[in-house]
């Protein structure tokens, strides 16, 4: 339950309304005693409800100018990728056990070997401060705070720096293209190497850019006082097309797998592939050496048709059989999505367009917001499948019949 802007007394709501919450007993970290206590819903003065990612979301499409709304919320085509994204959870049914004492909960995990506090992470996501003024700042310090992981994009609307500064403990991983020119994505991973960054995720499912027709509609460029920051002065004077906030063809088509062996060459630090949605080429980043996959189709924004992530990962998960640790984006809404995710292999999920939603409600608050809520519900959906822990959720959990 999310309550922020709450100007009551400690346990309190506004006009002494009861305080939401998960729990009436917590102790540091992520293990906690289950009380739930959801109490009333209630979010700051206005007493306005957000007690789901959904309420964030209509927050949004209501508050945000609809061609910002619209290329957050875009498809590829007909979104049809992009919708059963969603509706291929809800297809999944569970199969909970009963009488397990799940009266304490831990849902802590690891990614590359480092802790955070729930399998929960933030996507790659462009162009933050299109919804609030600090963007990804604000962005990362929410992560930062909840101990949980950040993948910044390399089209931020603040820069790796800016970033860095805002939530210095935090643990972040940097979303990499291939260009054209290699020393433009070499320069990013030495700037990201030398800020701290854990990881390198390299998108590779976007040779061109997908069809997106409302974008096309709204002729939607950034607004003149923002820019791509991690290009900052790279491209000045260019008079040409671009092609979200960087000139046209700036992209590699020819991009392959040998890429793959030239990052290695260039970076120490893991790398992640994030775009795989079949077995085959699971196996081939694990032959090409890379630390894990992020099963995705870009939120459905690239090819219209494609399979939905959740229904890519198993046979992924199968195939990999442990060498790489296997992670998910697209279509996580719910605690129980999470868990779903979960119990077919994924290591962690990760959130896109929901962070948007709570960085347009109100910033960082807002962020912490969406990432709490979700939090919550995994914790609560864990506890009514009886799993006491992140490694008692595996398939077994999963009616097999239904997938």
């Amino acid at each position: 339950m999310f309550v922020p802007g709450n100007k009551g007394k400690t346990g309190q709501g506004p006009r002494g309304a009861p305080r939401a919450g998960l729990c009436t007993e917590r102790d540091t970290g992520s293990r906690t005693h289950t009380h739930w206590d959801w109490g009333r819903p209630v979010l700051g003065d206005a007493e306005m409800s957000l007690i789901c990612l959904a309420d964030f979301e209509a927050y949004a499409k209501e508050h945000l100018p609809k061609a910002t709304w619209e290329y957050y919320a875009a498809g590829a085509d007909e979104c049809c990728t992009r919708d059963d994204n969603l509706q291929a959870f809800r297809r999944i049914r569970l199969r909970p056990r009963m009488l397990r004492d799940v009266s304490v909960m831990d849902t802590k995990t690891t990614v590359l070997g480092e802790e955070i506090s729930c399998p929960i992470g933030i996507a790659p996501t462009a162009f933050h401060c299109l919804a609030w003024p600090d963007g990804e700042m604000s962005t990362a310090r929410a992560a930062e705070a909840l101990k949980l992981l950040y993948v910044a994009s390399t089209y931020a609307t603040c820069s790796v720096e800016e970033i860095s500064e805002a939530a210095p403990e935090g643990l972040r991983w940097f979303q990499l293209y291939v260009y054209r020119d290699r020393k433009l994505s070499e320069q990013l991973i030495r700037r990201v190497e030398a800020l701290g960054f854990k990881a390198l995720v390299l998108t590779v499912d976007v040779p061109y850019t997908g069809k997106r027709r409302t974008d096309i509609r709204n002729n939607f460029r950034l607004p003149p006082h923002l820019k791509v920051k991690n290009f900052e002065g790279v491209f000045e004077g260019h008079g040409g097309p671009d092609n979200y906030g960087v000139p046209l063809n700036t992209l590699d088509p020819s991009v392959s797998w040998k890429d793959i062996c030239w990052l290695r060459s260039v970076t120490s630090l893991p790398i992640v592939i994030k775009g795989i949605l079949t077995k085959e080429d699971a196996e081939l980043a694990v032959v090409y050496g890379v630390q894990g996959i992020i099963v995705s189709n870009h939120g459905g924004r690239q090819l219209d048709g494609e399979l939905a992530t959740i229904d890519a990962l198993a046979e992924i998960v199968e195939v990999v059989q442990g060498r790489i640790e296997v992670y998910l984006d697209g279509g996580i809404r719910t605690g129980s999505d999470v868990l779903k995710a979960i119990a077919l292999g994924a290591k962690c999920v990760f959130l896109g367009r929901p962070i948007v939603w709570g960085l347009t409600y109100k910033g960082e608050e807002g962020v912490k917001g969406i990432l709490q809520i979700l939090t919550d519900e995994f914790r609560l959906s864990m506890a009514l499948s009886g799993c006491r822990n992140v490694s008692e959720v595996n398939r077994n959990l999963i009616h097999v019949a239904k997938l």
